[in-house]
């Protein structure tokens, strides 16, 4: 297991990130949910970011279900969310089944779809239009990051995270184009936001953290890559306060058929 895999999943990392996160969450979707948050399941929780940043931004009263394959995390995130009721599962995306969705009203997840494979992606697609309901799902990576200032390794070193991203069969960052066709094929309406993280002086733990993990994800893709040499230089440019990141997301709403609108 790489060192990105395990950053992808700890409650360490998942804190380091959660404001980034939030600032960069479209909000846009939320117009069109207006009225569908009675009763949300939260896929792949985590510690809860997700339902901490969206359930004060629902009318209440609200109750979350909370699935995760690591059953430690869905017990930490239920102690966090505010002001609605909270109710756990453990759950991998490929056993979930409608039956599992019954009552609910919203499906959300985030940061999840880009490690499903195109089977388990497709899976997901049709349990959740056997829902009949809304679902939000927020910050997928479409494999497009711009640095400032540039270096002649930046684009060597991006491809080679895409190609990470890719391995095992997962989607990557063709993630999200890969639901949208799929949900379309469905009969659902498909909504796309950018939700791009910008990272910097202004997040400067996970900025480290994570110039750290994608130079790691892409030598370990490409061991031919100038790792040390072009993270030490990119470390020094954020050391100053120099370097800026964005690295683009994209928020999915899909639709059934007729959705409320916020008055």
């Amino acid at each position: 297991m790489s060192r990105t895999e395990v950053l992808t999943f700890t409650p360490e990392w998942l804190a380091l990130r959660e404001s980034a996160d939030a600032e960069a969450r479209a909000t846009a979707p939320l117009s069109l949910l207006y009225g569908h948050g009675r009763v949300v399941a939260d896929l792949g929780c985590g510690t809860g970011s997700m339902g901490r940043w969206l359930s004060p931004l629902l009318p209440e009263p609200q109750h979350w279900i909370l699935f995760d394959r690591d059953p430690e995390l869905p017990a930490l995130a239920a102690r966090t969310l505010p002001r609605v009721t909270v109710e756990t599962r453990k759950c991998e995306i490929e056993a979930l089944r409608a039956k599992d969705l019954a009552g609910v009203t919203l499906v959300v997840c985030s940061a999840l779809l880009d490690l499903l494979t195109e089977g388990e992606a497709a899976h997901l697609a049709r349990v959740v239009t056997q829902a009949g309901c809304p679902a939000l799902f927020s910050l997928t990576v479409v494999g497009r990051v711009e640095l400032e200032p540039d270096d002649p390794w930046d684009t060597a070193f991006a491809a080679a995270f895409d190609a990470h991203q890719r391995r095992g069969g997962r989607l990557g960052p063709g993630a999200a184009s890969f639901l949208a066709k799929t949900f379309h094929s469905l009969g659902r309406r498909v909504h796309s936001f950018p939700s791009p993280w910008r990272l910097g002086p202004n997040h400067p733990d996970l900025t480290k953290a994570w110039l750290r993990g994608w130079v790691g994800a892409a030598t370990a893709q490409d061991p031919d890559l100038p790792g040390p040499d072009y993270l030490e230089r990119r470390m020094a440019a954020h050391t100053v306060g120099e370097l800026t990141a964005t690295v683009h997301h994209v928020d999915l709403v899909v639709l059934p058929d007729v959705v409320p609108q916020a008055p």
